[in-house]
């Protein structure tokens, strides 16, 4: 594999110095970038543009083009594990991803198999393999997947759910059913997720997107215990380096202490946490993600600047940040206001770095 001409980003994963603080987008291939809408036009569909490797290559590294970033992420989505069970995923217009064959009962959850990586989920490796080599060693590659509590909601609730009720219904019911869904899902992605390292993934992250929505028990014991199963069969040194793994549970400020005690390297925290008081809490073991509210780059350049200013000062001076969202970019923002943003992460940052 090519030698890495960028490896700011994993170095700060791991807390080691770096000249500034490292900055990548969650969702930084999307709707926002007028190619990427053309590309996925070209492709038909979000689901065959995801399991077309030409395609997903060319969106991968379409803001890469744009913007000088310091990793890339794999272009994919955190369904796919569950849409290779046989579930019947589609991506409806308008209303997001639906499962024609829900798991609601104990029995539905018997059906449920572990995919094979390079079988029902090959196209995802093929994707890592061609990004892989289409970076060149410009900058690290990220690969993700969804963690099982997220996974099992949209896969009980059929869809997106505002109230969770399906799958809250299950947990208070029938948690031990649950409890077997998230594990089948908890050994599905550790096997997936140590894929994309052997296919070219150099980091990891776990999105754990409804993890917030729990109580501090139920987050413990159903989504943050199967979070820590999987950190501990991972694939941590690939290719001569560490692999760093990033946990990210959007609305889980809460529980950053216990968060820091999963095995992670990086904790991705979102915006309503300020980021200085975050390392306070963990102190030095992990590093930290984010966490600027995606809603700033509506703002003009000024103000964007002056935001990074006030985030980089609340973290405060040396290593172990890597400058992100707090979630994922909204696809109504202006491309030129991205653009500001990183430039001002990297003009800005040296000064905490000396």
């Amino acid at each position: 594999m090519n030698t890495l001409q960028n490896d700011t980003f994993l170095r700060a994963c791991l807390r080691q110095p770096t000249p500034y603080t490292p900055v990548w987008m969650m969702r930084q291939a999307g709707r926002y970038l007028p190619e990427y809408r053309a590309t996925r036009a070209r492709a038909g569909s979000f689901l065959e543009l995801c399991m077309n490797a030409e395609l997903a290559t060319e969106v991968t590294l379409q803001p890469l083009e744009r913007f000088p970033l310091d990793a890339a992420i794999l272009f994919s989505d955190i369904l796919t594990v569950p849409g290779a069970m046989n579930l019947g995923l589609r991506f409806a217009e308008g209303e997001g991803p639906v499962f024609d064959n829900p798991v609601r009962t104990a029995a539905d959850v018997d059906r449920l198999f572990v995919p094979d990586p390079e079988g029902e989920l090959k196209y995802v490796m093929d994707a890592v393999r061609s990004i892989r080599r289409a970076l060149a060693g410009r900058v690290p590659l990220i690969g993700f997947a969804g963690s099982p509590w997220t996974l099992a909601t949209y896969m009980v609730e059929g869809s997106g759910s505002k109230e969770f009720a399906r799958i809250k219904g299950m947990l208070y019911d029938a948690p031990e059913t649950l409890a077997r869904l998230l594990d089948i899902l908890a050994r599905s992605v550790t096997q997936y997720l140590n894929a994309q390292v052997a296919a070219g993934a150099q980091a990891l992250m776990i999105f754990d997107t409804w993890g917030g929505v729990l109580t501090p028990r139920d987050y413990r014991n159903f989504s943050l215990n199967y979070m820590a199963q999987i950190f501990q069969g991972l694939t941590r040194e690939h290719e001569g380096r560490r692999v760093p793994v990033i946990l990210f549970t959007k609305g889980g400020g809460q529980w950053l202490e216990l968060m820091a005690e999963t095995g992670a390297d990086v904790l991705g925290v979102d915006w309503t946490l300020d980021i200085g008081t975050a390392r306070q809490r963990v102190g030095s073991r992990v590093a930290l993600q984010g966490n600027m509210d995606p809603a700033v780059l509506y703002a003009d350049p000024a103000r964007i600047r002056a935001e990074v200013d006030s985030i980089l000062a609340s973290y405060g001076p040396g290593t172990g940040h890597i400058f992100n969202l707090g979630h994922g970019i909204h696809q109504h923002v202006n491309p030129e206001r991205a653009a500001a943003f990183i430039a001002a992460v990297h003009e800005l940052s040296p000064a905490y770095h000396r």
